[in-house]
């Protein structure tokens, strides 16, 4: 028999701005502890020393975490140009370094090459999967590897500092899968300089941005009080992205079973993927189709 799963039944999104020195995991650990919570998980993993937003979903909410995941996200970083690293930031060994420095207009030359629809290879102090087994075990083993290509859309990258001749703070917006520290040494390796991040703050992520945030302290001095539930985002606060189409009383029983049922979607086209509600409560989401939903995800509210 199954154990029970101990915690609060809490739905709905926190949106923190995550401290350096701590994993993603961590953080949401210290959520799910704060709010005495059954469930929880975050949407789009930050390297232990980045900062920023990371958008934890509680309960049901975590059945949106793929669409928080997969839209998306802006970064301000720094780049210390000049030097490479194994780990292509400040953490990793210095591999190659370099007395020359771009100029600010050598560096707005060569972004173009990073934006729209590009090819990226992971660093290989990453968590993708080599055989089945994350690539920053074999780097850590010293093991000789290769990681393959993969796509990647950059809305933007542009320069918005230049702090001194060694530093460039620059600006990305990218889709699902982006890692900044490539970008960082694909661009350093393209100006002649070698480059590594240095610092990395995530800005917003889908529909959250930096003024929905709860500095991390506050899970302490509020854990497990009315004021920690206050702080919580609507589960729908997820979808956003997502067109909206309310559906009537009847077919809310059909929803909740997994079934297709009529919703008023006027403005949806076929295939889109749209989400559902009753008298306010979110009911479910899926795909349309001549005039119903067919749900992919049901909310239990």
């Amino acid at each position: 028999m199954a154990r029970k799963r101990k915690g609060r039944n809490i739905s709905g999104w926190l949106i923190l701005d995550k401290p350096a020195g701590m994993t993603s995991t961590a953080v949401v650990n210290k959520v799910k502890w704060a709010f005495d919570a059954k469930k929880a998980g975050h949407a789009g993993t930050l390297d232990p020393d980045a900062t920023g937003i990371l958008a934890v979903a509680l309960g049901e909410a975590t059945k949106t975490v793929p669409y928080i995941t997969d839209a998306t996200k802006a970064y301000d970083f720094t780049i210390n140009l000049g030097a490479a690293t194994n780990t292509d930031d400040t953490e990793g060994e210095i591999i190659d370094t370099s007395a020359h420095r771009p100029t600010d207009d050598d560096i707005k030359n060569a972004l173009g090459a990073f934006i729209g629809d590009i090819q990226q290879v992971p660093p290989k102090f990453s968590a993708v999967k080599i055989d089945g087994e994350r690539a920053y075990k074999r780097a850590r083993d010293d093991e000789e590897f290769e990681i393959a290509a993969r796509p990647l859309y950059v809305e933007e990258l542009t320069l918005i500092d230049r702090p001194d001749t060694d530093t460039a703070i620059l600006h990305l917006v990218c889709g699902k899968g982006g890692y900044v520290r490539a970008i960082a040494r694909d661009l350093g390796a393209s100006l002649g300089c070698f480059g590594h991040v240095q610092s990395l703050r995530r800005v917003w992520s889908g529909p959250f941005d930096l003024t929905d945030t709860m500095p991390f302290e506050m899970l302490d001095e509020h854990a497990k009080t009315t004021d920690m539930d206050d702080r919580l985002l609507p589960l729908e606060a997820g979808l956003t992205d997502l067109m909206h189409a309310p559906c009537p009383e009847a077919s809310v029983a059909r929803l909740k079973n997994g079934n297709p049922a009529l919703v008023f979607a006027n403005d949806a086209d076929y295939g889109d993927t749209i989400w559902t509600s009753h008298n306010g409560t979110p009911i479910a989401v899926g795909t349309f189709k001549s005039g119903e939903i067919h749900p992919t995800r049901v909310f239990n509210l």
